[in-house]
């Protein structure tokens, strides 16, 4: 009766990675064996171990990345242009902490949206919060909170987001609202906020995709100094398949 009184009060302070840990404890007869110490350490580093497991999970679901991914998944190969030393310093979160941005070019299928869905799930897992989007559907969706009046909130939250991902860069020029609104994104994240940009398109090439000269100037100023730079290269890894 006791047994059963605690794990209750367990779950209606909901201690669930406690109220775990207690029962496969009982069900082993281990709580015998332990002393209060002992037993408390375990308790509330299963308690701490599921908070931060639920905090990945719910910060993942959020993001709504393209791939499911993880650095362990990536190919390292210097032939491609991935220096393992280069991902192992950005896993580290350096980058976030400063709010640098991370430029991942090259051709259709050679690993770019991969490579940038494993680092924001890495992100995920140091407790970033991370948001993933595809450039043409994230402009799309400018134009519609512009449309209903909640564009200044969206930018709100994607200038509050630890880690903004955008991926496929390039694919069509862009039009002049588009050039005003990758700015606004661009400048509310310089310097405070983490940015990965992964695009088709050598760096060399995005002036011409943004279009105007004073705004292509100012993103790029923006996004390049101080950047890190990944250039894959090689075949589509897709025909590997």
């Amino acid at each position: 009766m006791q047994m059963n009184k605690l794990e209750t009060q367990l779950k209606e302070l909901r201690l669930h990675g406690m109220g775990q840990c207690w029962q496969s404890l009982v069900e082993t007869r281990r709580h015998h064996e332990l002393s209060l110490d002992e037993g408390l350490e375990l308790l509330l580093q299963a308690e701490q171990q599921q908070r931060t497991n639920s905090r990945f999970e719910r910060l993942r679901k959020n993001a709504r990345f393209r791939y499911q991914a993880s650095i362990e998944e990536v190919v390292f190969d210097t032939s491609r242009g991935l220096d393992k030393s280069q991902v192992s310093q950005l896993v580290t979160g350096d980058y976030i902490d400063k709010g640098e941005s991370v430029l991942v070019t090259g051709a259709t299928g050679c690993g770019k949206s991969f490579l940038a869905s494993a680092l924001g799930h890495h992100a995920c897992s140091q407790g970033h919060k991370v948001a993933y989007h595809n450039v043409q559907k994230l402009l799309i969706k400018t134009k519609m909170a512009r449309i209903d009046g909640t564009i200044y909130k969206f930018f709100e939250q994607l200038a509050k987001t630890d880690l903004l991902i955008m991926d496929d860069f390039g694919l069509t020029r862009l039009e002049k609202q588009q050039q005003m609104d990758m700015m606004e994104i661009i400048e509310d994240r310089h310097g405070r906020k983490a940015t990965i940009i992964a695009s088709q398109l050598p760096v060399s090439n995005w002036y011409n995709v943004i279009g105007e000269e004073t705004i292509a100037d100012a993103i790029l100023d923006r996004l390049v100094h101080s950047s890190h730079r990944i250039e894959l290269k090689g075949e589509s890894l897709r025909k590997k398949m």
